[in-house]
């Protein structure tokens, strides 16, 4: 019975971490992107690491901003819809993750939902989401949505991000 279960715990596990970080190729640029459900360890594919490393190193977040944040930013749910294809995605995601891992964010309470041109996930992650452009970063707090930051910032991440979190 004992070895069942093993086996039982393992073929989950292997089913499960296949639902994650899902490669297909992109059919207008012939690339690989990720596509669905994804988490950060898909960015340490060398497809997508060299953008990523890049963006994330190069970006120095307002340390003031940081510090507010840290104080309140667990209370928040994050879901990211971003496209891997898509240069503002490429240039906003990485930057959010520094800025998150600044403020010592935990990252079970984050979403990453990765979609194709069309901004559609294979499972339909994304169907209720209302998503028009990438990425969209949208807030949630005691199950509610509190706001959102849609395709670039109005000033920058952290301090857009402070404006919707920090009350």
């Amino acid at each position: 019975m004992k070895k069942l279960f093993l086996l039982l715990m393992i073929l989950s596990a292997v089913i499960y971490s296949q639902e994650k970080n899902k490669l297909v190729v992109d059919e207008k640029s012939g690339k690989p992107m990720l596509i669905g459900l994804c988490n950060r360890t898909a960015f340490a594919d060398s497809n997508f690491s060299w953008w990523f490393n890049s963006e994330y190193d190069n970006y120095t977040p307002d340390s003031a901003e940081v510090l507010k944040l840290s104080k309140v930013i667990n209370d928040v749910k994050i879901t990211i819809v971003m496209g891997t294809w898509c240069s503002d995605s490429r240039r906003e995601v990485p930057r959010f993750f520094k800025i998150l891992d600044k403020a010592g964010y935990n990252l079970q309470y984050l979403t990453l939902i990765c979609v194709d041109r069309k901004k559609t996930a294979p499972t339909g992650e994304v169907d209720k989401l209302d998503i028009k452009l990438v990425p969209t970063i949208i807030f949630i707090k005691d199950d509610k949505e509190i706001g959102r930051i849609v395709e670039t910032p109005k000033e920058t991440l952290e301090k857009d991000l402070a404006l919707i979190v920090v009350k």
